[in-house]
């Protein structure tokens, strides 16, 4: 059964359960400031889970397309990929446990056809210290499901993933409790690290058994946690049912969500009974790229891993640059060139000089032609930008090798000097010149190894891993937490378009109505980016009108005041706050004039903007430069988004 079959009978299952079936959201968040990338069907989902109405409705089903930054140094193994799609149910205070288990597990055996017996699950164990209940409910449903099928049940306490190891799996063991690490969903993680209001609540997660041998380097023993690749993890239902109390205690929601997600990829690699994702996902890359190499792609082979890293690395590039994210050495654009850049490099491996990238272009985007026909229609931009980038790189290379015939020169010359007695020590490119050479030049350590030898040259592999490990670090926190509060940076520009932000989201609501909220928010020193609530298209004298408002408000220089105050306090003034956002008890308030406010006297109620905010501002208007809009259009379903900026 193929990626495709599966999503369509996923999407037409959950639409005869009442669902309404939404369309993916981009790759690039569209109301989410605080992550690079859509990396879960959840996540624009998110405002929806915290208690807004969804306009379709209480029952949404998708498929979402998805990319995760920390995962492109795992792909080359047989089962990670940047690149996928999460195939998602949601009920918003509808429908809970007893109707969500049996429907995915009826999908899963009836729809798509896998054998129960090679399903295993997972459910909460609960947690004493918080007072939050075992799940029992999940399990009693999940044995009396798989008994439907003829197949007992028996459920194992685990806890934790170290016992897990040491315990192993007992025959006719299928149900498996494990602690709040494994086991309980909240944007915080675990119990003990929920703010005050934040909701949460156990999960049961669906696994495949590939019956592969165990592998011992992964622990002792196998359980369904294990990562050694004899199971699969191919869904997960979060059962959002908590809210977390001043106290630190736990109260159920009022409304209890569903919030289900399944990796649309590994559902195929179930049905397959394939443990290989590439093999099983990315065919029609592997057979062009078997044509351009010579060489067949086989899944314990040498070549395996550079195969998957070219396949998993040019459909995730195809699908961010169709999704408007262009190479660069910044933000979402650094990691569409270094996945290029890493699939050039194992290209090559493969014995690909010439990538001929074009090819696998139309090869990873003609299976989504009917599904993203928005991606599919744009592969010639991609095409092009993706030959640029291998244009760009390739010289970058030829750069390199200069570079490193530097550091063999320098140490050459270094040894020709050495004192006697200090003969024997080696010649060695440092960890930190290693390191640039992969930073800047995209050199892998592996080709670095291989040319180090060559010249009987030592390479500080260690200190090379630190270096790559701090990089990696601040690669994940680039990717999860990158534009806190909607600032790319602190920067002087960056700081006066914030507030011009500040004066824009007035204007807007002086010229469209007081209706208008504030959805999103992105700026960078060249522009900002506000997303808003408003059902029609501003016309040419509304977007004249707010941009006049924001240079009058410039003009007559308005204080910027700073106030701290009790959150209630500042609601009842009528703050400005962002949509979804959960604040503390004790905010960061920023108004904007009248003109003889000061710090101590900032007389709120003739301000001509008031905002939760945390800053940086610029003192008074006059400092922001003269304002522009430079487009008004569509973001999603009733949200319209402004790009302008300062000249």
């Amino acid at each position: 059964m193929t990626v495709a079959e599966i999503r369509k009978r996923y999407l037409d299952f959950f639409a005869g359960k009442g669902h309404k079936i939404i369309p993916s959201a981009s790759l690039v968040p569209e109301n989410d400031p605080t992550t690079l990338f859509t990396g879960s069907g959840m996540q624009p989902m998110l405002p929806y889970l915290l208690g807004d109405n969804h306009p379709e409705g209480t029952r949404i089903a998708d498929s979402q397309k998805s990319f995760r930054a920390v995962d492109i140094e795992e792909v080359g193994d047989n089962r990670h990929t940047t690149f996928f799609e999460m195939l998602g149910n949601w009920s918003l205070g509808d429908y809970f446990k007893k109707e969500q288990l049996p429907w995915i597990f009826e999908f899963l055996t009836d729809e798509i056809g896998l054998d129960p017996r090679k399903l295993y699950v997972t459910a909460f164990i609960g947690d004493e210290k918080n007072s939050l209940p075992r799940d029992t409910e999940s399990v009693e449903i999940w044995k009396k499901l798989f008994k439907e099928k003829g197949i007992n049940a028996k459920e194992a306490l685990i806890g934790s993933e170290a016992n897990g190891y040491e315990r192993g799996m007992q025959d006719d063991e299928r149900i498996f409790y494990y602690d709040s690490k494994k086991n309980w969903w909240s944007r915080a993680g675990i119990p003990e690290n929920m703010p005050t209001g934040e909701p949460g609540g156990p999960d049961s997660e669906m696994f495949y058994d590939f019956a592969t041998p165990h592998d011992k380097k992964f622990g002792e023993k196998c359980h369904p946690n294990c990562e050694c690749g004899r199971f699969l993890e191919i869904g997960n239902s979060v059962f959002m049912q908590y809210v977390k109390k001043p106290d630190g205690s736990f109260a159920l929601l009022p409304k209890q969500n569903v919030d289900f997600g399944g990796g649309l990829e590994r559902t195929a690699m179930a049905a397959a009974n394939v443990p290989d994702i590439i093999a099983v996902c990315h065919r029609p890359i592997l057979d062009a790229l078997e044509r351009m190499s010579g060489k067949k792609y086989e899944s314990k082979s040498p070549d395996a891993a550079s195969f998957r890293i070219v396949a998993d690395h040019v459909k995730a590039a195809s699908f961010l640059i169709g999704d408007g994210v262009l190479p660069s050495n910044t933000e979402r654009g650094y990691f569409v060139r270094r996945l290029l850049r890493r699939a050039i490099r194992h290209a090559d491996k493969l014995g690909v000089k010439s990538t001929a990238f074009a090819d696998l272009v139309d090869a990873a985007l003609e299976p989504y032609k009917g599904v993203y026909p928005e991606t599919y229609a744009a592969r010639q931009t991609i095409k092009s930008e993706i030959d640029n980038e291998e244009t760009k790189f390739r010289k970058t290379l030829q750069e390199g090798l200069r570079e490193f015939e530097k550091l063999v020169a320098k140490i050459n010359l270094t040894n020709s000097f050495k004192l006697k007695g200090a003969a024997n020590v080696p010649a060695r490119i440092s960890g930190k010149e290693a390191f640039d050479l992969y930073q800047t030049y995209g050199f892998p350590l592996e080709l670095i190894l291989e040319l180090a030898k060559e010249k009987n040259v030592a390479v500080a592999v260690e200190r090379f891993n630190e270096e790559f490990e701090k990089h990696r670090e601040l690669s994940r926190t680039a990717s999860a937490g990158a534009f806190k509060g909607g600032l790319a940076d602190h920067s002087e520009r960056t700081t006066r378009l914030h507030t011009a932000h500040h004066l824009l989201l007035r204007a807007l609501q002086t010229v469209l109505g007081p209706q208008v909220k504030q959805r999103g928010s992105n700026i960078t020193s060249e522009r900002l980016r506000m997303d808003f609530s408003y059902d029609g298209k501003m016309t040419d004298e509304q977007k004249k009108e707010a941009e006049r408002l924001v240079n009058e408000k410039i003009a007559e220089d308005l204080p910027v005041i700073h106030s701290e105050m009790p959150k209630e306090e500042a609601e009842k003034l009528g703050a400005e706050h962002e949509f979804g956002q959960k604040y503390p008890d004790r905010v960061s308030v920023y108004s904007i004039g009248p003109k003889n406010a000061t710090s101590d006297t900032p007389r709120f109620k003739e301000a001509f903007s008031i905002e939760f905010c945390g800053g940086p501002h610029v003192a008074h208007t006059g400092e922001i430069g003269k304002f522009r809009i430079l487009k008004e259009e569509a973001s999603s379903a009733g949200v319209r988004r402004i790009r302008a900026t300062i000249e």
